[in-house]
């Protein structure tokens, strides 16, 4: 797939967060095989108690999306979208702006803003946001030429919660890559966004707190494979009533 630009080399995008062991990570995330992999700047750097874990991704060769959680305004997103881009040297940033604190809901009118402003700055927004179109829209009119819907709220594992509106979401940007972010607890939930046709998948929890990580790392990444090239297959419309695979037409009739 493509995004700003740039080809990248696998659907399943990963977290970072959350694992037993820096070693278990570094295994996952081979396993996935994943494109890029997330970082919160409130939580790493290159330097002090965050340098080991810098170099451990690293050495992995998997490309870095830092990402501003944790910020709850737009000015302080900005500041850390900022702070990311020099310690990192990366203009990508994943952008969340946080306006509910239970359901870590999208504060979607500071998203908008800060979007526009990092835009405008040079930087190649990834917005964690809603399935809502309108703010789609204005997300795309700032600059961003991707956009992140939520499946479920972050860490829930609940899956898609509304499919409709993320079927509805990719029927209105036909050509807007669009990654489901956050909420899938199983291979299922991964198959199931891109069998709607979603570009990409990024994932954190399901993973880090699976019983074997690297196992269901491996299983997500097979997951995001199967459900990516049976929406490419055309899959058959569902049916109310049964349709013989033998039709009863041309059957021998016994006497």
């Amino acid at each position: 797939m493509e995004i700003y630009g740039e080809t990248l080399s696998s659907r399943l995008f990963l977290g970072t967060a959350q694992y037993p062991s820096p070693a278990i990570l570094q295994e996952a995330i081979a396993a996935s095989g994943a494109a890029l992999v997330t970082v919160s700047m409130r939580r790493e750097g290159i330097h002090g108690s965050g340098a080991g874990f810098w170099n451990l991704l690293r050495d992995t060769g998997v490309r870095i999306l830092p990402n501003t959680a944790g910020c709850h305004s737009a000015r302080e997103a900005v500041t850390t979208a900022h702070m990311a881009r020099e310690v990192f040297g990366t203009p990508w940033i994943k952008l969340e702006v946080i306006g509910h604190a239970d359901t870590l809901q999208p504060d979607v009118f500071g998203l908008v803003e800060a979007a526009k402003i990092l835009s405008d700055d040079g930087f190649k927004v990834f917005p964690y946001t809603t399935d809502d179109l309108v703010v789609g829209e204005r997300l795309q009119a700032a600059g961003c030429e991707v956009l992140m819907p939520w499946g479920a709220p972050i860490g829930s594992g609940r899956g898609l919660a509304n499919p409709e509106g993320l079927r509805a979401m990719r029927a209105h940007f036909p050509e807007l890559p669009l990654v489901v972010d956050a909420g899938i607890g199983r291979p299922s939930d991964a198959a199931a966004a891109m069998e709607l046709g979603l570009d990409a998948v990024l994932l954190n929890t399901a993973v880090a707190k699976a019983g074997d990580p690297v196992g269901m790392a491996r299983a997500m990444a097979l997951a995001v494979e199967a459900g990516h090239l049976g929406h490419r297959a055309d899959p058959m419309e569902r049916r109310d009533m049964a349709v013989p695979s033998t039709p009863v037409l041309g059957l021998a009739e016994l006497t």
